[in-house]
């Protein structure tokens, strides 16, 4: 197996969970910086024409990013991206709004009952409903 310059620890001391979630990661990385690259097009170029089919591969790359980071929140061990995404993502609030809340939350010990098959101590929670 190739070497990646991504991997940080050798490859035969990682599971194949673990190298499956570093694959979705880097094409995470890849997708957004392809939507800032077609950003910047759509912004640069004169041509309208053109600027409308930057903006279609743009948004298709904002596609492929999404599906990934849905792949990822499903891949996670440990429910945290599940967590992490609910507390965040479709929220009105300012955000670090959103996180000083989240964080007096968990201080206090609100917010739900714990996540099925948490540990003791475990502060990840199941959503509201």
């Amino acid at each position: 197996m190739a070497e990646h310059v991504g991997y940080h620890e050798p490859l035969d001391e990682l599971s194949n969970a673990v190298r499956e979630r570093h694959r979705a990661i880097v094409s995470l990385m890849e997708e957004l910086e392809a939507i800032d690259w077609y950003d910047q097009r759509v912004d640069a170029t004169a041509d309208e024409s053109l600027r409308a089919v930057l903006a279609h591969n743009r948004d298709e790359e904002r596609e492929h990013a999404a599906m990934t980071l849905e792949w990822l929140r499903r891949n996670d061990p440990g429910g945290k991206w599940d967590q992490v995404l609910r507390t965040y993502l479709f929220t009105e609030a300012p955000i670090t709004e959103v996180e000083a809340e989240a964080e007096a939350e968990e201080r206090s010990g609100a917010g739900g009952a714990p996540a099925p098959g948490a540990a003791p101590g475990d502060l990840t929670r199941s959503p509201a409903r």
